[in-house]
């Protein structure tokens, strides 16, 4: 039986829970974007797929809109996958438990991909529906968005006529947002070397961790797992001797990491055990705002052979020693955020240990300094550093025929006025505009709550909202 039948606008949730059943995490994505096709041909509409599993769908305009200018509706298709430590989902393969609490919509267990599914879902009813008035509609389904932006910055957007594009990836509803960071994926890494060293074992972890979006959740001071393991490490390391064998933490670049554990050998283990208890207070302390279920735990382990003294010395100087968070503020917009960085991945395989960040900033200066900055230290502790999915920021435009008209349509149906906003999080926007010149863009969306964690939630009331608004926008669209 579908969770979602009862809820309106049907279409909506109906697309909705199609796509929640198909498993899309970042780089799984070829199934959802097979349906996304499967859903063209179905309607006879002309679609396009390439090699990256983007997909765009082109519907003509309704009676009355053929001279309209062509309005581009985008979103992603991956979402990404968190679930709790006791969940047997594998969300590679299986779809999603939806469920219905109140006003919201959520995956029992797991991370729900409201952001980005809802944008794919509306693109697809308004596309299901040739009877809305709208002009030509260019819907773009991009992949890999979560993991910087490669779908679009893959994606060939010569059959877009549009110059005039409607994101549909922002969380909260009432925000127009109309410029945001650029960024790119930094990979610092550091060759370890292993010997023979006496003790006892240990698996040592940071848990319980309240975690979030690096971006959009970075100034909320909440622990980053990673960091913190780098601090226990280095806090055991000045008491006694101590090897590491494997640091492991955090599955997304983009989110912050709510779990991290180290392997360890030291020579007490009781002395070992007593001092992370002491931290442990001493971290529940710092962090009772923002993490109150952070926890270390502390179990028996074993090691054949662990890192030598060298590289134990070198890992715990790139854990302590990297920077994180908050680097800049804005010094003209009041309260955003304009750059940082989130260590989201550290791992630990064939002689190396590789620490994975997300870099953000709506300066590129900045963003380049953060990456010589990285490249630097790891210069120093004999490593190096690989960069992946750069992509730019979107620039703010003062004149918006776009914005002017949604700013209107809000005003009639909400009586205020909506907030205009920059973000520090990453928007297909900005590769877009850079591919389509002239393209007069904003980015709104319906209440999401804790997305990239398990606790994400959409509201229903919301997402109603934000239709009509959609709908009444392309009714206007003339």
């Amino acid at each position: 039986m579908k969770v979602l039948e009862q809820l309106e606008p049907q279409r909506v949730f109906h697309f909705f829970e199609e796509l929640c059943a198909i498993p899309h995490g970042s780089r799984n994505t070829k199934a959802i974007s097979d349906y996304c096709v499967a859903f063209a041909r179905e309607r006879g509409l002309e679609y396009y797929q390439d090699e990256s599993n983007n997909v765009i769908i082109i519907a003509p305009a309704a009676l009355g809109y053929e001279a309209a200018a062509p309005v581009i509706i985008q979103g992603h298709l991956d979402m990404v996958c968190e679930k709790t430590a006791d969940c047997p989902k594998d969300m590679t393969r299986e779809g999603l438990d939806l469920a219905v609490d109140g006003d919201d919509v959520y995956a029992k267990d797991t991370t729900l991909g409201g952001d980005d599914g809802i944008a794919v879902a509306m693109a697809l009813a308004l596309l299901d529906d040739p009877g809305i008035p709208r002009p030509r509609l260019e819907a773009v389904f991009t992949t890999d968005e979560e993991i910087g932006l490669l779908g679009a910055a893959a994606i060939d957007v010569s059959p877009l006529q549009g110059r005039k594009m409607l994101n549909l990836d922002s969380e909260a509803e009432g925000v127009f947002t109309v410029s945001c960071a650029g960024g790119n994926t930094t990979a610092c890494i550091l060759p370890v070397t292993r010997a023979s060293f006496a003790g006892a074992a240990l698996t040592v972890a940071v848990e319980g961790l309240t975690g979030g979006h690096s971006g959009a959740e970075i100034d909320k001071g909440r622990a980053n797992a990673n960091m913190l393991l780098g601090r226990v490490l280095r806090a055991l390391s000045r008491e006694q001797a101590l090897r590491i064998d494997q640091v492991q933490g955090g599955l997304k670049d983009n989110a912050i990491p709510v779990e991290s554990h180290a392997r360890i050998v030291v020579s007490d283990a009781e002395a070992a055990r007593r001092q992370l208890t002491e931290l442990e207070c001493v971290l529940q302390n710092e962090y009772r705002a923002t993490d109150p279920k952070l926890r270390i735990r502390v179990e028996a382990d074993q090691a054949d052979q662990p890192m030598d003294e060298a590289a134990t010395a070198k890992v715990i100087c790139m854990l302590t020693c990297l920077p994180n968070g908050i680097q800049a503020m804005s010094s003209e917009i009041p309260g955003l955020v304009q750059t940082s960085l989130n260590l989201g991945i550290l791992t630990t395989r064939d002689g190396e240990v590789r620490a994975t960040f997300s870099v953000r900033s709506s300066v590129d200066s900045q963003k380049q300094m953060l990456k010589e900055r990285l490249a630097c230290l790891m210069e120093q502790l004999g490593g190096r550093v690989e960069y992946s999915g750069e992509y730019t920021g979107w620039q703010y435009q003062e004149e918006s025929p776009l914005r002017d008209l949604m700013a209107e349509v809000y005003q009639e149906q909400y009586g205020s006025a909506p907030k205009i906003e920059a973000i520090h999080a990453g928007l297909e926007c900005g590769i877009f505009a850079g591919k389509l010149p002239g393209l007069d863009c904003v980015s709104i969306g319906p209440d999401l709550l804790e997305i990239h964690t398990v606790r994400e939630r959409m509201s229903i009331s919301s997402v109603q909202r934000v239709w009509k608004f959609v709908v009444e926008v392309l009714r206007r669209s003339k």
